[in-house]
């Protein structure tokens, strides 16, 4: 299980960040260190690498759906590999029908829907899996920060209502590494939804001289279902709040919000207390697709009981300009190979 994102990461800068500054300077060093000692495995495919500059949320794994639909309607064949955070396998490991998410996790599942998936926590195992099938280009959902495989592209996705946060880095902020030092390894900036807290990372993209593109989030279904009945909403994510706001935004009527850290496995009292809330209340219980896949589907619990009477509400990311974006995968990817 995830610890929950700390609130004061997206505040200004307060005591406790202060004082855990020194330690996160030290972490960004040791994580520039395994960069520059690192001797990257070139996969006999093409690479592209969708991640983020924060701990948690930023819209990655949407994102890599997205680029791999773009990706096979120009006749690629995708492969995505992940390293399936909450699942209890290191792979590698090909998700196929039947898997569980306490196997691989909560996004390959979500992701294999779409094109074949390996779950792999060694990132160069599992492109080497990969290279044995029929894919023609690799799709990493994370993995940015990994030293061992090198990316032919990488595109950084980014929450433009939430940016950056306070700017620092763990575990006085949400930053992963150094600013600069991942800048300096991204190839192109995904600005997500609307806010102003992206534009000084937007700047500072445009300064390196690089592009910078444009999503948003979108229902992925007709969401006229929302506003029939009041709604409870429930999601174990980096950041709920934003969940909560797409069903807003989207029509439903929300009575009651239960947030609960990324990745969460619902406990059989938790999954009773939403149940018995949306009988009291009369109201239907609304999670997202990654927290939907997580819950077992399974008779006689109460955890496989919330699967059955809660509903997921699917969203989709849709690149503001599909050419620009497919124009620079195409480059990169035809650079790419012999």
């Amino acid at each position: 299980m995830r610890l929950e994102t700390p609130f004061w990461w997206y505040r200004k800068t307060g005591v406790l960040a202060s004082v855990l500054a020194p330690l996160g300077r030290l972490y960004g060093r040791v994580v520039e260190g395994r960069f520059a000692h690192a001797t990257p495995y070139r996969s006999l495919l093409p690479v592209v690498s969708i991640g983020n500059f924060t701990a948690g949320g930023g819209g990655k794994t949407p994102t890599a759906i997205a680029v791999a639909r773009l990706l096979m309607a120009r006749g690629e064949r995708p492969a995505f590999l992940t390293r399936g955070y909450g699942g209890a396998t290191a792979g590698p490991i090909f998700v196929d029908e039947g898997r569980e998410a306490s196997e691989v996790g909560d996004e390959p599942l979500l992701l294999a829907e779409i094109a074949p998936t390996v779950v792999s926590a060694d990132r160069v195992v599992g492109a080497k899996a990969i290279e044995t099938t029929d894919a023609t280009v690799i799709v990493m959902d994370d993995g940015f920060q990994n030293p061992s495989l090198h990316k032919t592209f990488s595109l950084i996705a980014v929450d433009a209502a939430a940016g950056l946060g306070n700017g620092l880095i763990m575990p006085a902020g949400p930053l992963r590494a150094p600013l600069e030092a991942q800048i300096g390894r991204a190839d192109a900036l995904l600005v997500i939804g609307d806010g102003g807290n992206a534009a000084s990372l937007t700047e500072a993209f445009e300064r390196h001289g690089k592009p910078v593109l444009k999503a948003r989030v979108a229902a992925n279904c007709d969401p006229r279902w929302l506003s029939v009945l009041p709604a409870i909403g429930f999601a174990g994510i980096a950041r709920p709040g934003k969940f909560f706001a797409t069903l807003r935004n989207n029509g439903a009527r929300l009575i009651d919000t239960r947030s609960f850290p990324d990745h969460h496995r619902y406990s059989e009292r938790e999954a009773r207390r939403l149940l018995d809330a949306a009988q009291a209340k009369n109201a239907m219980l609304v999670t997202t697709e990654k927290d939907w896949a997580r819950l077992p589907d399974e008779d006689g619990t109460s955890v496989g009981e919330l699967k059955h009477r809660s509903r997921p509400f699917p969203i989709v990311v849709k690149f503001d300009d599909e050419a620009a974006v497919t124009q620079l995968l195409q480059t990169a990817i035809s650079k790419a190979r012999p």
